[in-house]
């Protein structure tokens, strides 16, 4: 009960502070920045007007920065900071003076400075309003009675019919406190986010909007690096093994073919080996395909398919799929990717024993983990086994996490949102 009862006090705390010191500050605000813009206005057809404007402008981004400061702690979440683009290189003197005027966010600190007078009046009065009828009430004993002693004075009990008596006074205006108490946090809370969600669709809507797009930006780039980077691989290791296997199954076949009619038994012996040959160049061919998406992958869901990349392990795996849902194409190919190179780096380079897998949802998050109690030392650096991993990730708006300290054990975390 204490821990949900403190945080919620620290809350209130917060947005009462928050309420209280925005109003002065809308206030001062107000009252700089709709002169200076009229006075802008109303002299630009002789050019006064211009440097009044920036002016205006420049002060507004300063009582912006000054919300932006705030919001964090009603939103519970940091806000985003806009880009204020400077004047082009080369530009002249003039032009460097003007430049604010282009700047579309700095019209937007301003119109929030104006249009958060009235919000922040109607705000202020009600935290001011609930918590003086709170108090008020529950405090009424400590002071009803110097009220109650006072010639002609009507309380609001009597007015109401309820009685002239202390007691009757006391227990009206604590009860009335008691239900003002009750709803304070709810009334504070919603005043100071309606505040504050204003604030936030002004002052940082535009840039968590290019953020957004930076990131789906960064994300489409990371999956076609992603997606170049396993068909380079891909192509060097066909090269490297099954078309030289191939190359050499068909000089075995030749070489047979030329011992036929001299010595069958040579011959005979050429054909065993490249029957071998054949054989370990589909297990090369099978290995190779892994790198694709199986047909259990989009027949059957991940279970499965975790299921038979665990089996194919040469390390034990102990896998654990907590969720039998199934999702997005993309999203289960880059979950089943992430596994699959996970369990080749655990059987090349880790030494480990024992692996766990786990696939779990945790709201809108699906969440993998990998782990093994190998010699650790892996990371995601270039030119090393997970390098792609964090790319194919971010293709999804995924994120990927290795902890893996020289001697182990790993510890693999793949976070990607599947709402």
């Amino acid at each position: 009960m204490r821990t949900q009862v403190l945080p919620a006090l620290r809350r209130l705390r917060g947005d009462s502070a928050y309420l209280l010191l925005g109003f002065p500050v809308a206030v001062i605000g107000f009252c700089l920045l709709v002169p200076l813009f009229a006075a802008g206005v109303g002299t630009i057809v002789i050019w006064v007007g211009l440097p009044l404007l920036v002016g205006c402008l420049l002060l507004a981004r300063v009582f912006a920065d000054v919300q932006r400061l705030w919001l964090p702690g009603v939103l519970g979440r940091d806000v985003a900071r806009p880009r204020y683009p400077g004047p082009p290189e080369g530009a002249g003197p003039i032009r460097r003076l003007l430049h604010p005027l282009t700047v579309g966010q700095a019209w937007l600190d301003l119109l929030h400075g104006i249009v958060i007078l009235p919000v922040s009046i109607v705000t202020f009065v009600l935290c001011v309003s609930w918590w003086a009828v709170t108090l008020g009430g529950l405090t009424y004993p400590l002071y009803g009675w110097i009220a109650s002693s006072v010639p002609g004075n009507v309380e609001l009990p009597e007015l109401l019919g309820l009685g002239d008596n202390f007691l009757v006074h006391a227990a009206f205006y604590m009860s009335g406190g008691a239900v003002f108490g009750l709803l304070l946090y709810p009334m504070v809370r919603g005043s100071a986010m309606a505040q504050a969600l204003l604030g936030r669709a002004l002052l940082t809507g535009v840039a968590e909007l290019q953020e957004r797009i930076a990131d789906l930006t960064e994300g489409r780039a990371a999956a076609v690096s992603a997606e170049a980077n396993a068909l380079r691989r891909l192509e060097r290791d066909i090269h490297d093994g099954p078309q030289q296997r191939l190359v050499h199954l068909a000089m075995e076949l030749s070489r047979a073919q030329r011992q036929v009619s001299k010595d069958p038994d040579a011959a005979s012996a050429t054909l065993k080996q490249a029957i071998a040959a054949t054989r370990e160049t589909l297990d090369e061919l099978r290995a190779l395909s892994r790198g694709i998406a199986p047909p259990i992958l989009s027949d059957r869901g991940l279970a499965p398919a975790l299921a038979a990349l665990a089996g194919r392990c040469t390390v034990p795996v102990e896998l654990d799929v907590q969720t039998a849902e199934r999702y997005p194409a993309a999203l289960e190919n880059a979950i089943y990717f992430v596994t699959a190179e996970a369990l080749t780096n655990v059987a090349k380079h880790s030494r480990a024993r024992l692996c766990t897998v786990t696939l779990s949802r945790t709201g809108d998050v699906l969440l993998l983990t990998i782990g093994d109690d190998g010699v650790g030392g892996a990371h995601v650096a270039k030119g090393h086994g997970l390098s792609g991993l964090a790319d194919r990730l971010r293709a999804v708006d995924g994120e990927l996490v290795v902890q893996s300290p020289p001697g182990g054990p790993t510890m693999i975390v793949a976070e990607v949102p599947c709402a």
